[in-house]
């Protein structure tokens, strides 16, 4: 156990009555429906502050800069989503130029939207075997830095949802050479670095700031998540200060000492929670190699083999068929599923009876797709057929003046410049609302762009197939602008 959580249980065992904070009062007559109650406190004496960390929290976040190879480290008890926010906006200006990878989170489009800033899209590659996002081409950002002399910042997501890893070392030298800094989501990735079958975490390959979404993939409970700093092209005050407006002023002790535990186990116990783990994620995946109508995605190279991709590519049904076949029959209960793929999430949490009875399922799906494959020859597939490919070079406003559309219609008294379309009739028109599949949470259509007839077709294509596409404030509808106004 970590100190924090040690202290938190002799404070629980103790004499000392509160009269504060929270409502609950520690009283053991709440466990029932509050569990952890009695360990939930405030910021009292002897417990520190979050936002001025100076005694137990700040040796806590030490630790776990150390553990996980960073400059600086700060707990964060609103998700990654906080960590993101506080990131970008601490190191651009209002109305600054940012490289933006067109897959991120949404909460990276928050941001860009707080900040009113003006984003230059990157794009993935595409597997077009398998049908899902690949990595960011460091290439491809270099020629975008020269491209943009005025880009002031670079953000990627690696991993990706689906475990795809870019090459951070090589894109940290080109962004570095124009002295701006690296913000990498690795949201996914807090387990890398702590065995040699995964990939090095960010904070080894350079980039500046690094954000860890520690639940996802380690012992850690939900919304727990770490912000790493590095190097000295980050003004950290600033992101410092963005941090103490984001977070909860009352942040969850509860929390915070389930952070402090899972870096003290990492530290401690590394070899004991990543071996077994290995060992079970390289048994099954030699098991489900063996599947004939059921694929699972290599991951050659450089991936997240810990994300196991199920492809129904060869089958006869989608993605969301074989998603819903798992829950119901099998009571397995997937991460997400996507056209023609679900995804399957694992950590060192796993037991060897998860994966013995996914392989089992799995097994027997394929036995029974491939019987009604060889007596139906021509059985009709489905499912989406092409799963989202972000389109190129629709951008048509800027953030700043997507805050003013309205405003310039209101004035201009051109009432019928914003309009609610249905979206087979919103092709051609300029997006004024998000559009995304959560999850992953990655933005079909962001404010600004252009709709073009390949996104609003898909989009209709997974409302259809019973995936739910949200952002926009009517599901079967969009807000657009008519026409271009700057």
């Amino acid at each position: 156990m970590g100190i924090l959580y040690e202290k938190l249980k002799n404070y629980r065992n103790s004499d000392y009555y509160g009269f504060h904070m929270p409502g609950h009062k520690r009283n053991p007559v709440f466990a029932d429906i509050l569990p952890g109650c009695e360990m939930d406190i405030t910021e009292i004496s002897g417990f520190d502050d979050l936002h001025h960390a100076e005694g137990i929290l700040r040796g806590a976040q030490e630790a776990a800069a150390s553990v996980f190879h960073a400059d600086e480290t700060h707990f964060l008890v609103n998700g990654s989503t906080v960590g993101i926010l506080s990131a970008v906006l601490g190191v651009t200006n209002k109305h600054d130029t940012i490289l933006v990878a067109r897959n991120c989170h949404k909460s990276v489009y928050h941001a860009i939207y707080m900040n009113e800033l003006d984003p230059v899209y990157v794009y993935p590659g595409f597997n077009t075997k398998f049908q899902l996002n690949t990595e960011i081409c460091a290439e491809d950002v270099k020629n975008a830095l020269d491209k943009e002399p005025k880009i002031r910042a670079v953000i990627l997501v690696s991993p990706t949802y689906d475990g795809v890893v870019s090459d951070i070392g090589i894109i940290a030298e080109a962004v570095h050479k124009k002295g701006i800094p690296l913000i990498v989501d690795e949201a996914h990735g807090a387990h890398f670095g702590f065995h040699s079958y995964f990939p090095e975490n960010a904070n080894e390959k350079g980039a500046d700031i690094v954000i860890h979404s520690v639940h996802k993939t380690l012992p850690s409970l939900t919304q727990t998540a770490l912000l790493h700093m590095n190097g000295s092209l980050v003004e950290r005050e600033r992101v410092r200060r963005y941090l103490h407006m984001l977070q909860s002023s009352s942040p969850s002790y509860l929390l915070m000492s389930g952070l402090d535990s899972c870096v003290n186990i990492l530290q401690k116990k590394s070899n004991e929670l990543f071996l077994p783990y290995v060992d079970m994620l390289k048994k099954t995946r030699r098991k489900l190699a063996e599947l004939k109508r059921i694929d699972i995605f290599p991951g050659k190279g450089s991936y997240d083999r810990s994300k196991i991709v199920i492809s129904t590519r060869k089958t006869d049904m989608s993605g969301r068929r074989l998603e819903k076949l798992l829950l119901k029959k099998y009571h397995l209960q997937m991460e997400m599923a996507a056209g023609s793929y679900v995804l399957a999430m694992t950590s060192v949490g796993d037991r060897p009876e998860g994966f013995e009875r996914l392989v089992k399922a799995l097994t027997e799906i394929d036995k029974e797709i491939d019987i009604r494959m060889e007596r139906e020859e021509n059985a009709t597939k489905d499912c989406v057929t092409e799963n989202w490919q972000p389109v190129r070079g629709c951008k048509v406003y800027t953030s700043s003046q997507i805050l003013l559309v309205e405003d310039e219609i209101k004035r201009s008294k051109k009432t019928g410049q914003i309009q609610s379309l249905k979206w087979e009739e919103s092709t051609g028109y300029i997006s004024l609302e998000y559009a995304y599949l959560y999850p992953p949470g990655i933005p079909l259509i962001v404010p600004g762009e252009l709709i073009t007839e390949e996104a609003a077709a898909l989009i209709r294509q997974y409302r259809e197939a019973g995936f739910s596409v949200e952002g926009p404030a009517c599901v079967d509808r969009i807000k657009v602008c008519k026409e271009r106004l700057f």
